[in-house]
């Protein structure tokens, strides 16, 4: 094979990731509910947010910013766009990852319609500049642009039609107060129910035109980890399971069968999960151990670790954060059916050994 062959494969490979990807946004987007009544789950949130939307849409006024916080997953991203559709009004889509100097917030700004709703997600990752930038046009829809450079710089008022801003986060107390106090309205997104999560099982079935049973919906519903997003990734991957494998329709042994070879096991766990508190336990002892070395045991990155696996872990009481490192809990040796070693004598430094 020659390295034209190999490029071209490369290039293959990436066309063929970058069109699944696309697919299962299509997918995604078309299982998204379009107004609140359709929104299953977050009941306080969507009490409290249709009051705001109905008062609003009486006064003839542009809705307050909304702040949103919460887990990935679990519907911030969908309720921006229910609010644009309840205010009829258009969203712009962008995040703070994508507003890194206070000229792209201005551009974005200026070219925003009267009543247009800006969802701005990750927002606790953009810039201190634009994020300075962003509290004058909050509160006063108006920006000031800079002119030039050093003492002949002139800054020049631009005033900006009435908008609601949208924000996202997963680390609301990442927000300086400032930022926080100028939303009208904030809501924390709560972790999913299973019997909520079976009726957004039910209704995605629906959709993509899937017969699942109620027990099958039970079965992906108990694996989803609280979130809808997780709970409807794991149906197409359940659908397509039960169509190669079966006569297309979804069961409890069906659900278990394909989530088994998915890796999701009956808990929700993933294969990364099972890593690492495979390597607490078998490798440790059960820790304490630090962070990064639990990273290199499992071969991920110490932000994966951190970030992906141990907020789910700690969740549901599997592993503890403590000051000398990680720990496994009693019900961790329990979950892979271990057995825990018995307990060692003071001063053995283990601790030491693998500290955080």
């Amino acid at each position: 094979m020659n390295w034209d062959d190999e490029t071209d494969t490369s290039a293959a490979e990436r066309l063929v990731g970058s069109v699944a990807d696309r697919e299962d946004q299509a997918v995604e987007a078309a299982l998204r509910p379009k107004d609140l009544g359709e929104f299953i789950g977050q009941e306080k949130v969507r009490e409290q947010l249709d009051l705001v939307l109905r008062a609003a849409r009486a006064r003839g006024a542009t809705a307050d910013h909304v702040l949103l916080s919460g887990a990935p997953g679990l519907g911030k991203t969908t309720l921006s766009m229910i609010i644009a559709a309840e205010m009829e009004a258009p969203i712009r889509i962008t995040s703070g990852p994508a507003i890194q100097h206070a000229g792209d917030l201005a551009a974005i700004l200026s070219s925003l319609q009267e009543g247009e709703v800006l969802f701005l997600d990750e927002i606790h990752r953009m810039s201190r500049p634009a994020e300075e930038m962003l509290y004058m046009a909050m509160e006063d829809f108006r920006v000031d642009v800079i002119v030039g450079k050093g003492p002949g710089a002139t800054a020049i008022p631009l005033e900006l039609p009435p908008f609601t801003l949208v924000g996202a986060t997963t680390r609301a107390g990442l927000l300086p107060p400032p930022l926080r106090d100028r939303f009208g309205f904030t809501a924390h997104m709560e972790f999913y129910e299973p019997a909520e999560l079976e009726r957004v099982v039910h209704r995605s079935a629906s959709l993509l035109d899937v017969e699942i049973d109620p027990a099958g919906a039970a079965e992906i519903a108990g694996r989803s980890r609280g979130t809808p997003r997780i709970a409807n990734r794991l149906l197409r991957r359940v659908r397509d399971y039960a169509q190669v494998k079966a006569d297309g329709r979804i069961t409890r042994d069906i659900a278990a069968a394909a989530l088994a070879v998915y890796e999701v096991d009956a808990r929700g766990l993933d294969r990364l999960d099972r890593a690492v508190l495979e390597a607490l336990l078998k490798l440790f002892g059960g820790g304490p151990v630090g962070l990064s070395t639990l990273a290199v045991a499992v071969g991920e990155e110490r932000e994966t670790v951190e970030e992906v696996a141990e907020p789910f872990l700690v969740r549901e009481g599997l592993l503890a954060r403590t000051p000398r490192g990680r720990v496994a809990t009693p019900a961790a040796w329990a979950h892979l059916d271990l057995t825990p070693p018995r307990p060692q004598s003071a001063g053995n430094g283990q601790g030491d050994l693998f500290g955080a």
